[in-house]
């Protein structure tokens, strides 16, 4: 066994054999894989092996393509067979919701090149013909769905990257991973140790245990899951043809052939989490017990979907854990507060996503970082100093149960929650307050304070119930003042001598003079959105970050990767809150509360200031676009700054409000939204952010370069707003623009502008049609709408009350 490597991943699993194939496609070929047992040997070895690209976030199904296109290329590569059966899918939906979803979905395939397809219960019977197709609406049917045979995959790709260089040590047990002082592992085995550059966690059943040797806790539990084989059944093996995936979310389970009879696994409600306090170490190629109690129900339904089941007979039953993160995607990339640590777990869809897991870490490892924005799997979207295992194994729990529910924009799901809440919390629940949650935290959505406001918000795809609450809380800041938190913000203190060169390295924008702020990108060394920062000067060595709550650990991990000398860096996220008060007598009410002077605080300036008891960081800025101030305190003394902001707001109409109105009030301004319009799949020329990049200051900023070619020969791309002939659905994300029949864009986002009382989109369109007037077609929930290119603002389109005195 060697005794160096540039990387050791732990797991021999389907994904740990992808992660060290991609290290050696891309270039590295001294990397090891450390199994201990045979490889296979946690879930890979009983999962039931299906493949679909159906996944609610974009990226995540443009993976699950590439993992399924992979295959034949493994084959190819190494003469082994993945044992394909690409015989299509459908997915089945039973009422409104679900068809709506499954729209909603086929209207994102139309631009990422997916060709899949809705068909109605007649072409179901004819492509899924043991289908019962009574009470069913329609399908979405994708060709790309599939199976193939989990050993022999896992066992390519551990070909393919001997092939590469490779080595693979199997009954070699890892029992400690200690790093040295200068960010390199020693990988301890009960053979050995093995000095590392990188260690690679893809330790699958057993990945809680492998970071706890890291000193890290990964947001990890195994469920149960179970799947029956049947014996042969007649109306399966005299087809003629293998017969397809059936996905019946209503039955909460899946169905696809197997030999001569079928295979049916399910998601059952009264589910089971297994190993709670630990998996044990000598699990392996065991099963767990028969359980037919638990899937009675999920049998009983199954046999009206597809009544060939119930005279069928049980060939065997395929009883096993899976890994599940609180959100049901992935685990992967570096882990915050380690240098060289890697996680690749999680992935419960190992065969629809492992190629795609094992290319993103390959990516990002070599390159520093990958292709497309991975946010919806990147460790970091779960804060390690946040996440408990009390929270994690509800939200497991919760995600299993809904496996196959309807996955709807506004839903907000309720398993651990409350978990972490600002003082505010019971002030604002006592006004009606209907919470949703963000990284944790409870996040004020809006406020049910009048007759037939619901205190409840029904998810949908369409117009919610919140609407009429959102559109008064809109009129009440554009009218008169608006008041909510500013808890949902990522705060970040920046000290020290050096503080000033280091933003300026840091951020593509101007640093601010003493007394001011400014809106600056932060992009990667491809030129990439990784951050969209408001940079405040409260000194020459005192500087405020703020930017999206939910992705602080995420920017605090990439902040502490390119730390300077003479630099000190704090997430004061928790630490300073406050509140923003909006709208035209947001002044009045300040300069009620306060003895300062604001009559001459520009647009863009911060003070310090004592705001009735409370001392205060105060900026004139605010994300609805309208006259505003941020004001920042100790969270200890923030329910005293309440009152004294809300006892004098009485008399100026003031009222709170909450996200939803926030995100209708900064369309009214075409103003881009955090992983939206603004995230690392997109640059800053793409985007508009461009005008923010100080191409003047003499530094060579991350990203500069990038920056530069972009200045020089601007991208195909831009960003532009629509005005939308909507009916009672709105743009959300990802719907395609169509021109004459063909999709030349797509959306990132998009709402009602209660103040305009219109429906408007924000979409990326090629750059030489983004022309005031353009007119174009959005499918929304399978209808086409007209829309219309847009470039002045629905509100204060001069400035005058956003920046005026």
């Amino acid at each position: 066994m060697k005794s160096t490597t540039r990387v050791a991943v732990i797991g021999g699993g389907v994904v740990g054999c992808s992660v060290l194939y991609h290290l050696t496609k891309l270039g590295w070929s001294d990397v090891m894989l450390i199994e201990r047992s045979e490889l296979t040997s946690g879930s890979t070895w009983h999962a039931a092996g299906g493949f679909h690209t159906l996944n609610g976030d974009t990226n995540m199904a443009a993976l699950q393509g590439y993992t399924i296109k992979l295959y034949k290329e493994l084959e190819e590569l190494t003469g082994m067979s993945c044992g394909l059966h690409h015989v299509g899918g459908v997915t089945l939906a039973d009422n409104q919701e679900r068809f709506d979803m499954l729209l909603a979905e086929r209207a994102k395939h139309r631009y990422m090149g997916l060709e899949t397809e809705i068909v109605g219960p007649e072409e179901i019977k004819k492509i899924a013909p043991v289908t019962n197709t009574d009470g069913i609406l329609g399908a979405l049917y994708d060709p790309l769905d599939g199976h193939l045979d989990p050993s022999g995959t896992t066992h390519a790709y551990a070909k393919a990257a001997r092939m590469g260089g490779a080595t693979i040590e199997t009954h070699t047990k890892v029992i400690e991973t200690n790093q040295r002082p200068d960010g390199t592992w020693d990988v301890v085995t009960d053979k050995g140790t093995i000095h590392a550059e990188h260690v690679v966690n893809a330790g699958g059943l057993w990945a809680r245990e492998v970071a706890e040797m890291a000193g890290v806790y990964l947001p990890l539990h195994p469920m149960e899951h179970q799947y029956i084989v049947t014996d042969d059944i007649p109306e399966i093996y005299e087809m003629g043809s293998e017969h397809p995936h059936v996905m019946d979310p209503a039955g909460e389970s899946y169905l696809r052939q197997e030999g001569r009879g079928l295979c049916i696994g399910f998601y059952e409600q009264p589910c089971r989490p297994w190993a709670v306090d630990g998996t044990p170490w000598d699990f392996g190629h065991e099963l767990l017990p028969d359980d037919y109690d638990k899937i009675e129900d999920s049998i009983a339904f199954a046999y009206k979907r597809f009544p060939v089941l119930e005279t069928a007979g049980i060939k065997s039953v395929i009883h096993g854990p899976f890994t599940f993160a609180p959100d049901g995607n992935p685990l992967v990339g570096p882990v915050p507060g380690l240098r060289n640590y890697w996680s690749a777990s999680g992935v419960m869809a190992g065969f629809s996503q492992g190629g795609g897991v094992g290319l993103m870490l390959a990516q990002w490892m070599i390159e520093g970082e990958t292709e497309r924005d991975t946010f919806a799997m990147d460790v970091a979207r779960f804060g390690q100093d946040v996440i408990t295992p009390g929270y994690t194994l509800p939200k497991v729990i919760e995600n299993y149960q809904k496996r196959f529910s309807v996955a709807y924009p506004n839903e907000e799901l309720p398993a651990a929650r409350p978990f972490r809440t600002t003082p505010m919390y019971d002030t604002f629940s006592d006004m009606g307050a209907v919470w949703g949650q963000q990284f944790g935290l409870e996040v004020a959505n809006y406020f049910a304070r009048e007759d037939g406001e619901p205190s409840y918000e029904t998810p949908s795809f369409r117009r919610s119930d919140a609407f009429n609450a959102t559109a008064r809380e809109v009129h009440a800041v554009r009218h008169a003042v608006g008041i909510n938190e500013v808890h949902n913000f990522g705060k970040y203190l920046i000290t020290g001598p050096n503080a000033r060169t280091w933003l300026n390295r840091i951020m593509a924008g101007r640093i601010p003079k003493q007394g001011r702020l400014s809106l600056t990108p932060m992009l990667s060394p491809k030129g990439r959105l990784i951050g969209d920062f408001t940079v405040s000067c409260l000194s020459e060595e005192e500087f405020q970050l703020t930017a999206s709550y939910g992705s602080q650990a995420f920017h605090t991990r990439w902040f502490e990767q390119n730390m300077s000398e003479g630099v000190r860096f704090e997430n004061i996220s928790d630490k300073r809150n406050g509140f923003q008060i909006a709208g035209p007598n947001a002044r009045k009410v300040l300069a009620a509360c306060t003895r300062t002077d604001i009559s001459d605080m520009r647009f863009m300036d911060v003070r310090k200031m004592c705001v009735g008891m409370t001392d205060c960081l105060v900026q004139r800025v605010s994300y609805t676009g309208d006259l505003g101030y941020e004001i920042y305190c100790d969270p200890m003394a923030q329910r005293q700054l309440w009152w004294t902001l809300w006892n004098e707001g009485q008399a100026h109409g003031m009222q709170p409000f909450g996200m939803r109105a926030m995100m209708s009030l900064r369309l009214d301004k075409f103003f881009g939204s955090w992983l939206s319009e603004f995230s690392p799949d997109y640059t800053a020329a793409e985007t508009g952010m461009a005008r923010f990049i100080s191409f003047k200051k003499n530094t060579d900023f991350i990203g500069r370069a990038a920056a530069e070619a972009e200045r020089a020969t601007p991208p195909a791309r831009q960003l532009c707003a629509f005005e939308v002939d909507a009916n009672n659905a709105d743009v959300v994300g990802y719907e395609p623009i169509w021109i004459d029949g063909i999709v030349v864009g797509f959306c990132t986002s998009g709402g009602y502008s209660h103040y305009a009382g219109k429906s408007i989109a924000q979409a990326l369109i090629p750059r030489e049609m983004a022309q005031a007037g353009l007119e174009v077609e959005i499918e929304i929930l399978g209808h086409m709408r007209k829309a219309t290119l847009i470039t002045e603002p629905l509100f204060d389109a001069d400035g005058a009350r956003m920046r005026g005195t």
